[in-house]
């Protein structure tokens, strides 16, 4: 008979776990009385799957590293409650000759193991897998059993008014379960817009009829047609989760609420506008755990880089970005501030909203209704010792004025402005009232950006592209006499769009003594582009054009979203 091996045994002799870590180990377990796997975790000594592997062994289980991707385990989800599967990361496998297959993260609790048993009257045989990997096969499965909103919208439909209406009631959404066909309806869409990479969700009302749009990658695309009889009840359940008052339908409303989506946080941002039809409502996601992307995953160039390091780590003046709302500036901008950020600086930002919380940075939600503006916030940071300032945009003079001046006390500032380009930042920073010379002298770079579709990689394909499409590239661009481009066919990944993700196309200019002098001159902006160009700045059309030929976006893409440069 094989002798009965604990824990701390195993994990010394078969995962070679030092013996001074689990007797440390032991110590604050006697203490603590936490078990010892999880004090080793807690130590970094050991990881979850190195636990995991170590329980199998010493029960004599089989361990499975990862789940299928797919499965036919959907039928036997309805034999356990979502809140029973997470709450004991309990997950089941197969069934077969009346024993049920589970994957489990503890095989030491027995108890759910029992009642499992008890209700499906069938004998258990567990496996051990990692807590994390259960949760994600959990909230794999239960999001494909749940349905998607296209079947709610069924029910609704079937539904007489009388029926309906009463679902509808404020109360009645506060108190109902989640069978209630509108809340599942709303749960379902914000479920849907998340697993398919929405960013906005817009819930529109008609004369006749209600349509609901996601915006993926920067375009709109219509998914649905609910009834229009729902479209009250839809609007009042959104205002209940934002904390908005669902008797007023005559004035705008802006809220926020926050989900769990896939065992994911999503924070949500609502607002509401009162149209002739009804309101509209448009829901704009962001997730929480998604982390900072860092420059060369924006798609900076290893050419741009280098420049762009330069110009963001002098110990002053300003750097800007600039391009229209949702080019991905801000994203821009908190790359930027990770890399610099270290123990050694103080980094301070004022923003609105705050849309990432950046660990070991001061971060400001401007407030206008208690007169926390962006000039006021400014002015605040700049008594609290910053090294590095971040202003979320420059939208008055006011504002201007006091970035210029942080910078030229040597302070370093970013920012952002609304402009088509780089050069035409520099004529807006005067049109606002900055003085030419002032404005010369503190700023550093701007950089100019647009987000063009990535190729799907699963359906690109080669494709010549029209002779009119590389004549409205002008002289601008320099190509190679038979150019390859690429497209995407469309396929199920895809949802048959062609196109997967987002990159950043950029234009940088360096403000050099030239175009200081232009600057001087009351040059506009045509003319400093221009002599930017001819010292070696590249337009963001060309960026595109070079995108394009890489095979990472097509040249219809990179025309659609430089068409106001030319």
């Amino acid at each position: 008979m094989q002798r009965w091996r604990r824990i701390g045994e195993i994990l010394q002799q078969d995962f070679e776990i030092p013996l001074e870590r689990i007797e440390a180990a032991l110590r604050e377990q006697e203490q603590k009385g936490d078990r010892l796997g999880q004090v080793l975790i807690k130590m970094k000594a050991l990881d979850s799957a190195t636990l995991a592997k170590a329980l199998a062994v010493q029960f004599e289980l089989s361990f499975l590293e990862t789940f299928p991707e797919e499965s036919s385990t959907e039928d036997l989800l309805d034999l356990i409650p979502i809140s029973f599967a997470k709450e004991y990361r309990i997950y089941p496998l197969s069934r077969q000759n009346g024993r049920l297959q589970v994957a489990v993260a503890d095989p030491l609790d027995t108890r759910p193991l029992n009642d499992l048993s008890t209700l499906t009257r069938e004998d258990i045989e567990p496996c051990v897998a990692t807590p994390e990997e259960i949760l994600r096969a959990i909230n794999r499965g239960y999001e494909k059993q749940a349905g998607d909103s296209a079947e709610v919208i069924e029910e609704i439909e079937g539904k007489n008014d009388g029926d309906l209406v009463r679902n509808l009631e404020p109360a009645d959404l506060i108190d109902t379960s989640d069978e209630a066909p509108i809340i599942r309806f709303v749960n379902s869409l914000i479920t849907q817009g998340y697993k398919e990479r929405a960013s906005d969700i817009h819930i529109e009302p008609f004369e006749r009829d209600m349509v609901v749009r996601y915006r993926i990658d920067g375009i709109l695309y219509e998914v649905l047609h609910p009834p229009l009889k729902a479209h009250a009840g839809i609007v009042s359940r959104i205002k209940i989760m934002a904390q908005l008052n669902i008797a007023e339908k005559r004035l705008p409303q802006d809220g926020r609420f926050r989900v769990r989506v896939a065992g994911r946080d999503v924070d949500i941002r609502v607002s509401t506008l009162p149209t002739a039809f009804g309101e509209r409502v448009v829901l704009r996601l962001l997730d929480k755990a998604s982390s900072i992307l860092s420059l060369q995953e924006i798609g900076l160039g290893s050419a741009l880089l280098g420049q762009f390091e330069g110009m963001i780590r002098k110990s002053h003046g300003i750097f800007l970005v600039t391009g229209p709302t949702g080019s991905g500036k801000t994203t821009t901008l908190y790359a930027a501030l990770n890399r610099l950020n270290n123990r050694e600086k103080n980094i301070i930002t004022v923003e609105d909203p705050i849309e990432y919380q950046l660990a070991g940075v001061g971060q400001i939600q401007v407030n206008p209704k208690i007169n926390l503006t962006f000039a006021n916030g400014l002015r605040s940071i700049l008594r609290q010792d910053p090294d590095i300032i971040m202003v979320g945009e420059i939208r008055d003079r006011e504002t201007a004025e006091i970035a210029v001046q942080s910078a030229l006390t040597g302070h370093m500032v970013f920012s952002t402005l609304h402009t088509n380009d780089a050069a035409g930042a520099l004529t807006r920073l005067v049109e606002m009232g900055i003085e030419p010379f002032l404005a010369a002298s503190s700023i550093v770079g701007i950089l100019a950006q647009r987000l063009v579709r990535r190729i799907c990689p699963h359906c690109k394909e080669t494709v010549a592209p029209p002779a009119e499409l590389l004549d409205q590239l002008g002289g601008e661009c320099d190509l190679p006499v038979n150019p390859t481009f690429y497209q995407g066919r469309g396929c199920a990944r895809c949802m048959d769009i062609g196109y997967w993700g987002r990159s950043g196309i950029y234009e940088l200019m360096t403000i050099d003594e030239t175009v200081r002098e232009l600057l001087l001159q009351d040059k506009d902006a045509a003319t400093i582009k221009q002599a930017a160009m001819r010292r070696g700045m590249q337009s963001l059309r060309a960026a595109g054009v070079a995108k394009a030929l890489q095979g990472e976006t097509s040249l219809e893409e990179i025309l659609r979203v430089t068409q106001e440069e030319v």
